[in-house]
């Protein structure tokens, strides 16, 4: 199966999750876009960010931490003044939703 295409409405969105991109998992070494965390980003004009996404399990102890990198990273972006996070647990995450440069890197072969 492959990942799910990010859904985004404006090229802010896509820069937004270029960025996301640089948010490394502490417990498995691999950007949040490329585990196939990130669901949708969506920016209004007042620079509003609200990102939808998941993470690999419920009970996951680095929530908070990775929440504080993301918002981090998101702001960087200059046109982005804040961000939500709609943290989802439907659909729920598996290894399928990770990119192929994930499944290499995890050495998942298969």
């Amino acid at each position: 199966m492959a990942q799910p295409e990010i859904q985004t409405n404006s090229a802010v969105a896509d820069t937004v999750v270029q960025q996301l991109e640089t948010v490394i998992d502490p417990e498995l070494g691999v950007d949040i876009v490329n585990l196939g965390l990130i669901y949708g980003v969506a920016v209004n004009a007042a620079g509003h960010c609200l990102l939808t996404m998941t993470l690999t399990t419920m009970g996951c102890p680095i929530g908070n931490l990775l929440a504080e990198r993301i918002r981090q990273a998101v702001t960087q972006v200059a046109t982005v003044q804040t961000c939500d996070i709609n943290l989802v647990w439907e659909p729920a995450w598996t290894t399928e939703r990770m990119s192929r440069y994930a499944r290499v890197a995890l050495g998942l072969h298969g």
